[in-house]
């Protein structure tokens, strides 16, 4: 795959969720945190994962859920703002803030053509 990056070195940083306001902690596993855990929401700042390079900025709205047998539930979101459709592996297993398990309930019975 030319051209696709993957650096989300630095990125995992605590957050204030510009949807609801919760207090968000980076996740403590290594990876990186891109979604709020109590509304599931993100912004559209990466072109690719982990680059921060897009200049949206729009409100990542979830929309669906899907399983893929390599990452588990992966969340659905798309760009309020230009209509990108972005996926992000859920967060269950944080021991600090994991995503709220009954919106990804919800979100799987979903359609995802809303």
């Amino acid at each position: 795959m030319t051209g696709r990056r993957f650096t989300v070195r630095g990125t995992n940083e605590h957050f204030a969720c510009r949807h609801c306001g919760a207090d968000v902690a980076p996740l403590r596993n290594g990876s990186v945190r891109n979604h709020c855990p109590a509304c599931l929401h993100s912004l559209h700042v990466d072109v690719f994962p982990g680059d921060r390079a897009s200049d949206c900025g729009g409100d990542m709205v979830p929309v669906g859920v899907e399983h893929s047998p390599k990452k588990g539930w992966v969340i659905v979101h798309r760009c309020a703002r230009c209509g990108f459709e972005g996926r992000n592996k859920a967060a269950l297993d944080d021991p600090d803030q994991p995503d709220d398990y009954d919106l990804i309930v919800e979100l799987s019975a979903r359609r995802r053509d809303v």
